[in-house]
């Protein structure tokens, strides 16, 4: 693999991707960090440029001054999947009104794996990503997770998210550990 150039607050993607992949310019799925909730507003912006857009979202039920009611956030909240060319494209989704910056590891832009991107797709219903309701599970309880792009991995239970639909779980391999957050109905007993 080829040497990385990072440069401090850089504005390309020369700066941020590995070298050597300059000269292609492929369309991948990228992960854009928002301002606070204005993953709307930069989504608008963004396809105005070109970009193929998908910010999935999450209906729920809360209760809002003593009334239960169905509210749609986005799943992700302060984040959202562009589909760009980095090298053509890359300053104006950067620069877009709604986005804060493009996500990074280091010295990579992060890319997300289309089989990802349609996963999630799979799961929509009605605009909405559709999360069954949540069975019982416990604190530092071994789980496997059964469904979507992690299937088959072991991981162990950490908590319920607040919409009880979601959880969040603590994936462990030889060399870090790295904590998830997943569909309940992905989740079960080992």
């Amino acid at each position: 693999m080829s040497e990385a150039l990072l440069i401090e607050n850089s504005t390309s993607p020369q700066d941020v991707l590995p070298l050597g992949e300059c000269e292609a310019s492929i369309k991948n799925w990228f992960l854009v960090h928002t301002k606070p909730r204005l993953e709307k507003l930069a989504e608008t912006h963004l396809q105005q440029f070109g970009v193929e857009i998908f910010c999935p979202l999450l209906k729920q039920e809360k209760i809002i001054r003593r009334k239960r009611q169905s509210v749609i956030s986005p799943l992700f909240p302060g984040y959202l999947f562009a589909k760009f060319d980095p090298f053509r494209q890359y300053r104006a989704v950067h620069y877009a009104t709604g986005v804060r910056r493009v996500v990074t590891f280091g010295t990579t832009i992060a890319r997300v794996e289309e089989s990802m991107i349609e996963a999630m797709k799979e799961r929509l219903f009605e605009g909405c990503v559709k999360v069954s309701k949540c069975s019982s599970f416990t604190p530092g309880q071994k789980v496997r997770i059964q469904d979507g792009p992690l299937q088959g991995l072991e991981a162990i239970f950490e908590r319920e998210m607040g919409d009880r639909q979601r959880v969040t779980l603590l994936l462990q391999s030889v060399s870090y550990q790295a904590r998830v957050v997943v569909r309940v109905d992905q989740v079960a007993n080992l």
